[in-house]
């Protein structure tokens, strides 16, 4: 039987529903929950986040995929906790979303032990919950060149996939040469990856999202909602009209079953402030209005946001 891995277990892809493919419940840095500055207890954050997922199951949604990685506050009774209040799946992630994210003890380590770790995360568990992932996060690290250490994991992760069935997501396109030729050389196929982040401001201009599609690849659209129109926008916004038009010319060109969509909002941010007024919940109070208006079908809508997803997470052994 097909099946997605869930924190509460695997499910049918059929009941995955509206899937947000690329968010976080709570994102920081290595050590940033020791930083008093921007400290939250327990109970802060589950205020901040349950009201955020509650909000997305009334608007239909059904899946929110966390792809918060190792050593970056992932927190899997957590998510259980949250996903069981909420009726929301959760589907948490094992890898990194970048080398440089990556704590001293992985850093050090060779492809074969980072292997063994995203397999054992996968079809074990993670640590003690009893909760497999579903998905592989790996990244390219500050400065938008692959380091070394990026290389090893991408090279894991793309082991890891081919053993397990498990997608792999990675934050930015940039630089994907040497990240497609690792996936070529182990024997994965370019739609069991999902290249992300292919339309924020700072990165899309260096992201070939159509040469990437052309090989096979999926390509997130996920950070739909930082603007330039915000108030305070982080860095890597974008105007609105700007990247809606850059998506709906990517589908133009027959891209659309390649094509996934998110916010990459974080429900309650660690070690940072994050943006304020950002959440999910953006996918349905301004993207798929958008969409319509921009004469999108109600089927290519779903397509977007249930089917694609369903079929990128599906295990495929």
């Amino acid at each position: 039987m097909s099946k997605v891995n869930t924190v509460l277990g695997p499910v049918a892809p059929e009941e995955l529903g509206v899937v947000a493919v690329h968010e976080h419940v709570g994102y920081g840095m290595p050590g940033s929950e020791l930083d008093t500055r921007w400290w939250k207890t327990p109970e802060e954050r589950y205020a901040e986040t349950v009201p955020k997922l509650r909000r997305f199951h009334e608007y239909g949604g059904g899946t929110f995929v966390d792809v918060t990685g190792i050593c970056n506050g992932r927190d899997i009774d957590y998510y259980k906790s949250l996903s069981a209040k909420t009726g929301v799946h959760i589907v948490a992630c094992t890898g990194f979303v970048g080398g440089d994210t990556a704590l001293p003890f992985f850093e050090r380590a060779g492809v074969d032990y980072l292997t063994r770790q995203f397999v054992h995360e996968i079809t074990v568990g993670i640590g003690g919950t009893g909760s497999r992932a579903g998905v592989i996060k790996v990244g390219v690290s500050r400065g938008g060149r692959m380091t070394d250490l990026d290389l090893r994991i991408y090279r894991a992760a793309a082991r890891a996939a081919v053993s397990t069935g498990v997608p792999i997501l990675t934050h930015l396109a940039i630089d994907v040469e040497p990240a497609v030729a690792v996936f070529e050389e182990e024997g994965l196929p370019l739609h069991r990856v999902l290249f992300g982040h292919a339309d924020d401001g700072l990165n899309a201009p260096n992201t070939p999202d159509t040469w990437l599609a052309g090989r096979g690849g999926r390509i997130g659209f996920d950070t739909f909602g930082y603007e330039t129109e915000l108030e305070d926008p982080p860095f890597w916004a974008r105007p609105r009209r700007e990247r809606l038009a850059h998506f709906l010319g990517f589908l133009g060109k027959g891209f659309l079953d390649q094509a996934l969509v998110s916010a990459d909002a974080n429900c309650s941010p660690l070690g940072w402030p994050g943006v304020k007024g950002h959440t999910v919940n953006y996918l349905f109070e301004e993207l798929v209005p958008d969409l319509r208006d921009a004469g999108l079908d109600e089927a290519t809508i779903t397509r977007l946001l249930v089917h694609n997803p369903a079929d990128f997470l599906t295990i495929q052994n």
